[in-house]
């Protein structure tokens, strides 16, 4: 993850309709270089949040900076350093995939020469060269997500909002998604705002994560650090013979335990101190184990913990 300079900082962000708040107060700091992940049940406040930093509708209170600019008095400066793809495409079904990126690229006015040759940077890129002069009609949804991510890096951003990129699309296809969103970050330096409904996707591409609900940030931290604030981490012991497991059973403490199958499980934070003094003393009294695992609540257990009974 990035230490560099914050890409994106707010600071008690608020957004209302009338009396019905929608944002209630956010504070966020997402450094340059770096994949921020903002997850959130239906209503929670996430695609307002988005709307927001990408100056499609405007804040009731609070202060946000995007790219070293504050949003409220240049919001122009904001447009220009900044890319928004993911669930709706602006990909044009009747042009094909070459003409699109011309176009977008003529929207930059790079010029004919300049705009071609980024063109076919772009589709050599997202490998998008063989079919460059089919319409986009004909893609698949997995290249069309591609086609749209090409469009958006027409113009060089140092910011990406990807609102869901992979809604839809087949597993081979998202972790190609996934790579690409990797290959951003490492290669152009690029910084991503992730939004998904797919909680695997923020704990395999995620630097920080933020669960918000009710319009405000319940939790936030590494997938890790999540995973951490609910119960129901443990390790798994299977034991090779019934004197190992019956020696085990009277010296670990408090555990649950499987008589036929020669398994314990002892409750674990999530940390490295249970699991080292676990093998320690397993080794100390010549405990043979046929089997060990640690298990970790998932994100989907943190985002079921946390927001449903707010």
């Amino acid at each position: 993850m990035s230490t560099g300079p914050d890409m994106i900082t707010v600071s008690g962000l608020q957004k209302s309709y009338g009396s019905h708040r929608v944002l209630d107060g956010i504070d966020l700091r997402i450094p340059e270089g770096s994949i921020f992940s903002l997850l959130g049940p239906n209503g929670a406040g996430k695609t307002t949040t988005v709307q927001i930093l990408s100056t499609l509708i405007k804040a009731s209170g609070g202060q946000v900076t995007v790219a070293g600019h504050d949003l409220a008095a240049k919001p122009d400066s904001v447009r220009a350093a900044i890319g928004v793809t993911g669930q709706f495409s602006a990909v044009d079904g009747l042009l094909t995939g070459e003409e699109n990126l011309r176009l977008m690229a003529d929207l930059h006015r790079l010029g004919r020469s300049r705009g071609r040759k980024k063109a076919r940077e772009l589709l050599e890129r997202f490998d998008l060269t063989a079919a460059a002069r089919k319409r986009a009609s004909t893609y698949s949804g997995g290249m069309r997500r591609r086609l749209d991510l090409a469009m958006t890096m027409v113009g060089n951003p140092r910011l990406i909002f990807l609102d869901e990129p992979t809604t839809g699309l087949d597993p081979r296809s998202r972790r190609s998604m996934w790579g690409i969103v990797r290959e951003l970050v490492s290669e152009d330096k690029v910084t991503i705002f992730l939004t998904t409904q797919y909680l695997e996707e923020a704990d395999q591409l995620a630097d920080r994560i933020a669960m918000l609900n009710g319009g405000r940030i319940v939790a936030e931290g590494t997938a890790q650090e999540l995973k951490r604030l609910v119960p129901g981490g443990h390790i798994s012991l299977k034991f090779a013979d019934s004197a190992g497991y019956q020696l085990a059973l009277r010296g670990v403490g408090p555990i649950s335990r499987n008589d036929e199958a020669l398994t314990l499980l002892v409750p674990n934070s999530g940390g490295t101190t249970t699991l080292r003094g676990l093998t320690e003393w397993l080794d100390t009294n010549a405990i043979k184990v046929e089997e060990l695992s640690v298990h970790t609540p998932d994100l989907d257990d943190v985002f079921l913990a946390l927001t449903e009974s707010r």
